[in-house]
């Protein structure tokens, strides 16, 4: 299959161009044109020259690249049943209604959407002048946020709303979780007027595995380590970590230590895994728990290569942006891309 996809590729040039996010496994990220996070892949996809464009994640990831590619530009994902388990914690029709509550006093609720959710949520923000995030950037888009309105609804991860809101110095107290049962009936409009950050009850499931007593096992079993985890860790977990980021940080982050040392990451098992194999010899990666996203696995050799053999016979199905949702969706996007800029 390694061969086969290389001579596709070969045959296929400047055609084809694959990009790859962090968290899927080696054998298919060698063979990625582009490699990265979320927001280094949304970066550079408007720099994408190719009329054929291969996303190697999951659903919302193609999605978001969809969006943003040159007209006439196709997309593909290798697996279309790579979903991602929390962009599904905030179904569009829900959000449309709950936002329709809150802003019922006539508060200016502005959502802010952590790029883990599916087109028709970021449609949804980006009728209400909100943004897309993601853990790279959240505090800065999160800033952003509070300055345009009078609260902001963070979405669907609750876990990185806390903890970024805590980076920002907002106090707890600021802070409310939304009740979003009955279509969102049962908010208590009342006790949400002090609230600053109204937090959607969604998080990750790899990263809620992750917990504070895993953090003090490690320490007692390797004294010394450094911890670093990612921002979707619940809040107890950070606060006893030595350091948080996105994945683009925790790469960097093993990049730098130090000859000799012990670090030990809090994310998806393959992007530790991967760190671990580069920094052989020199530091030792250890996982803080193995925690896999099953739907991340799901892109294999052998699904890249029916893509690849797909678009070269003309056969491929691509990405198709339902009309109505294709602006408001890419102007949640672009607003992300133009306060980071």
């Amino acid at each position: 299959m390694r061969e086969e996809i290389i001579r596709l590729k070969r045959e296929l040039g400047e055609s084809v161009c694959i990009l790859g996010h962090h968290y899927i496994a080696q054998e298919v990220m060698d063979h990625c044109d582009l490699k990265g996070d979320s927001l280094e892949l949304a970066r550079r996809v408007e720099e994408i020259r190719a009329p054929h464009i291969v996303f190697c994640g999951v659903y919302f990831m193609a999605e978001s690249a969809a969006l943003l590619a040159r007209p006439g530009q196709k997309v593909y994902i290798a697996v279309e049943e790579a979903d991602c388990v929390m962009s599904r914690m905030v179904p569009a029709a829900l959000l449309g209604k709950v936002l329709e509550r809150l802003c019922a006093p006539g508060s200016l609720v502005v959502p802010l959407a952590y790029v883990n959710t599916s087109l028709a949520v970021k449609a949804v923000v980006g009728r209400g002048g909100g943004a897309v995030c993601t853990s790279a950037n959240a505090k800065v888009m999160l800033r952003w946020a509070l300055d345009q309105g009078d609260q902001v609804l963070f979405l669907p991860d609750r876990q990185l709303a806390r903890n970024t809101a805590k980076s920002l110095g907002l106090a707890e107290s600021e802070w409310r979780v939304l009740d979003i049962r009955r279509q969102g009936a049962k908010i208590d409009l009342a006790a949400l007027q002090k609230a600053r950050l109204l937090l959607w009850p969604g998080s990750c499931a790899i990263h809620a595995r992750f917990r504070p007593e895993s953090v003090e096992a490690v320490r007692h079993a390797h004294p010394g380590c450094r911890i670093a985890v990612h921002p979707e860790c619940r809040t107890e977990t950070v606060n006893v970590s030595d350091a948080a980021g996105s994945t683009s940080f925790l790469i960097e982050y093993a990049a730098k230590s130090p000859a000799g040392s012990t670090l030990v990451i809090g994310t998806e098992l393959t992007l530790v895994e991967r760190l671990a194999r580069e920094h052989a010899g020199r530091c030792t990666v250890l996982p803080l728990a193995r925690s896999s996203c099953s739907h991340m696995a799901l892109t294999t050799e052998q699904r890249l290569l029916t893509c690849l053999r797909g678009i070269q016979a003309g056969t491929a199905r691509a990405l198709v942006v339902p009309t109505e949702e294709a602006a408001p969706a890419r102007n949640s996007l672009q607003r992300m891309l133009r306060a980071c800029s």
